[in-house]
């Protein structure tokens, strides 16, 4: 595996979509197929891909039209997400792109939806009444604009940490399968689990090699254990206690095998409300009830550099 590859995560360049627009396509451009590409061609299986919408052109949206048959709907900034295209509805856009995607969907097709975000989008969704939607933890990247996908396999989970929840779950595996991407199906419990370790991950690296400046994820990992050890725990604690659930043994073991993965990988705090913003909520309002800070570290390590 090619770490400087793998470091190149998946984000949408996009930013908060304009005013809606009456969409630019027509009934007849849905059911006439777009050329199905080398990609997908090299990509053939005899799986059967079902045809989404796909909102969101960027790295992470033409990847996933690329492992289709090319049935697949791109919808663009500022359009509608059609009423009459049957299928899952692919949204591969930023996390604060969301609230935009959601007016631009009929209401009948919410249930539709699957949120291929990272971070702590569970408050958002369940503000909206989708406390059940269909969500994807994507562990592969792409380094380029329709270059082929790199899953994020790593030497203690090798067959691999991408994972999907809800009705499109098995739809979403079997098309990732086409690209060469593993992908477990989950229930919601087990989805929980894992997207609170990648939450983990995000936060407590990015902080810690924040810290340090230039640090990669992969010198937090080799020359900075103790600290992202201490901060993993303390997260790993406060999530635990929060959420009601039970991690797997040996989280800081995964995590920091994800991290030799994507060793490359430049540190930031970024998207404080869908990532390091949730374990500080969770440091609000403990003292707000006047209870023991469960995240004291992290609040000390936040207000060290300055994020609040």
């Amino acid at each position: 595996m090619a770490a400087n590859a793998l470091t190149r995560q998946l984000s949408s360049t996009s930013t908060l979509w304009p005013p809606l627009k009456k969409p630019t396509f027509s009934k007849p451009k849905f059911a006439k197929p777009t050329p199905v590409s080398a990609f997908a061609m090299a990509s053939f299986t005899t799986t059967q891909v079902a045809p989404a919408a796909i909102v969101g052109g960027g790295r992470v949206g033409t990847a996933l039209k690329e492992m289709g048959k090319g049935q697949d709907l791109l919808v663009k900034r500022g359009e509608l997400v059609p009423l009459d295209f049957e299928g899952p509805i692919f949204v591969c856009t930023r996390n604060d792109d969301l609230e935009a995607v959601l007016e631009a969907t009929p209401r009948s097709r919410w249930n539709d939806l699957v949120f291929f975000q990272n971070g702590m989008i569970e408050p958002w969704l369940e503000s909206k009444g989708l406390r059940d939607a269909n969500q994807v933890l994507a562990y592969f990247a792409v380094s380029k604009l329709g270059e082929r996908p790199i899953d994020g396999k790593t030497d203690t989970n090798p067959e691999g940490l991408t994972a999907a929840y809800g009705k499109w779950a098995s739809v979403v595996a079997e098309r990732l399968s086409v690209g060469g991407l593993s992908c477990k199906v989950l229930d919601k419990e087990a989805f929980q689990k894992q997207m609170l370790e990648k939450l983990i991950w995000i936060s407590a690296f990015m902080l810690v090699g924040a810290r340090h400046t230039g640090a990669t994820v992969g010198v937090v990992e080799k020359e900075y254990r103790s600290e992202v050890s201490a901060l993993i725990a303390e997260l790993a604690s406060a999530a635990a206690a929060e959420k009601g659930i039970t991690f797997d043994p040996a989280m800081e073991d995964r995590l920091c095998a994800y991290s030799r993965a994507v060793a490359h990988f430049p540190t930031a705090v970024k998207e404080f409300k869908w990532r390091n913003g949730w374990f500080y909520s969770l440091s609000e309002k403990a003292n707000a009830e006047g209870k023991p800070d469960p995240c004291p570290l992290h609040t000390a390590w936040l207000k060290e550099i300055k994020v609040v």
